[in-house]
């Protein structure tokens, strides 16, 4: 039973929309305001030259990224773009660059952001600051675009030449080494990232029991969701992210008892929660000697959801419903869910449990009907159907209709067997 994958929408990219962080015009300096903090004190880069001097280009430029800011697509483009083909100013340049990277990326068009950004990189000129925020934004773009690993490359460039390190670069990173299936390499550097902040972004840890998971460290990673879900009680993620992990980690109990106290508090709010105590009833209740008890307070948490108007009166809810009943040995109550189930079902497989319990009863007639309707409508398995059908007939004392069903089931490669041998027995085969 593996449930990481859909364990959390992992780790959502923060991107630095912001364009411009560079002066674009000259200014006189002022020695009376304190100078901007220098994010990159250490970098190994040199600081370039800036080569802009055109007041036509200065004007443009900053029109066009205003234009950018204030979601602008036409006139951004407009003004941006004869800088990127003509201006004889590389640091023009790279700043129209950087605009048109992130019009690119409000469009969707992340491979042309990443284009963009590159480009403007490639020439070299931004001031250290700006020019590995940049470096930064790249790899956040390469992750959108699930280019995993040259976003890993990304930041281990911007790590080494800015000579900085923080915690959302190193989340970043685990991120990434997460997708890659490097889950050693990610929990060090989920864990280094949450070293270097008091305030971890809750998906952080979802990225940790993610990857505890599936490098086979359960225990791990079930110790880590009932933290995160004892840190945030109310929290129905947290509860739902525990609750995947301690069933990844075949805690089945665990899992019911988490659940139960949140069904207890009244936290449990979304048809998939109760939908997943019942399975997780029915599931438990497989693996002991008698399933019915855990099979009737399946059924009783899925109607305790339906009376609250949380679970959904849908086909597959009924279903559900249905087989509960069946494990608790509650046969008219199965048939009655089952029935409720077909109507409105896609398929005919509601019908088709239907009428194998009423097969079950000696109720041919009605089974007859229910096989029948369940083949109109549709079924994974016809050959079971079909030898379902050839029993019904058989009751009725319909030999001929009995023989023709079956031999349709010898049609069917899962049942062709069984099939022919019936109807050799009889005479027919």
């Amino acid at each position: 039973m593996k449930h990481v994958r859909g364990l959390t929408a992992l780790a959502s990219i923060a991107l630095l929309l912001g364009v411009a962080s560079s002066p674009v015009m000259a200014r006189k300096s002022d020695d009376a305001k304190p100078k901007k903090e220098v994010l990159y004190p250490n970098a190994t880069r040199a600081e370039p030259k800036l080569d802009l001097t055109s007041e036509k280009d200065q004007k443009n430029l900053n029109e066009g990224l205003d234009a950018v800011n204030a979601g602008d697509k036409a006139k951004a483009q407009q003004m941006l773009q004869p800088i990127i083909d003509s201006s004889k100013s590389k640091y023009a340049q790279a700043l129209a660059l950087q605009g048109m990277a992130s019009l690119h990326y409000n469009d969707g068009d992340y491979k042309g952001a990443i284009s963009s950004l590159q480009r403007s990189l490639a020439l070299g000129v931004m001031p250290n600051d700006t020019y590995f925020q940049l470096m930064y934004m790249l790899a956040q773009f390469q992750m959108a675009d699930e280019q995993y690993q040259p976003a890993l490359d990304t930041i281990a460039k911007w790590r080494a030449e800015g000579k900085k390190e923080t915690a959302d670069s190193y989340a970043l990173e685990g991120n990434a080494e997460y997708r890659l299936g490097k889950y050693p390499e990610a929990i060090a550097s989920i864990n280094k990232a949450k070293s270097l902040t008091d305030k971890p972004q809750p998906t952080w840890d979802q990225i940790l029991m993610a990857s505890y998971a599936e490098s086979g460290q359960d225990e791990k990673a079930a110790e880590l969701a009932k933290s995160q879900l004892s840190s945030n009680p109310s929290d129905p993620n947290a509860l739902n992210n525990a609750v995947a992990v301690l069933m990844q980690a075949h805690k089945y109990p665990e899992a019911i008892q988490m659940m139960e106290k949140a069904r207890a508090e009244g936290k449990l709010s979304k048809d998939t929660q109760y939908v997943n105590l019942a399975k997780l009833y029915l599931v438990t209740g497989q693996e002991s000697a008698d399933p019915a008890p855990n099979a009737t307070k399946a059924q009783q948490v899925l109607e305790e959801g339906m009376s609250k108007g949380v679970v959904k009166p849908d086909a597959e809810t009924y279903v559900l419903l249905g087989q509960s009943a069946e494990i608790a040995n509650n046969i008219d109550k199965a048939i009655g869910y089952y029935n409720k189930a077909q109507p409105i079902a896609t398929d005919g497989e509601a019908a088709l449990r239907a009428g194998r319990l009423l097969l079950s009863e000696n109720k041919y007639s009605q089974a007859k009907g229910l096989i029948q309707q369940a083949l109109d409508k549709g079924v994974k398995h016809k050959g079971t159907a079909y030898m379902l059908l050839a029993e019904s007939e058989r009751g009725l004392k319909n030999k001929p209709a009995a023989i023709d069903a079956m031999k349709k089931a010898a049609q069917d490669p899962e049942t062709a067997a069984k099939a022919k041998d019936w109807l050799k027995k009889t005479g027919a085969g």
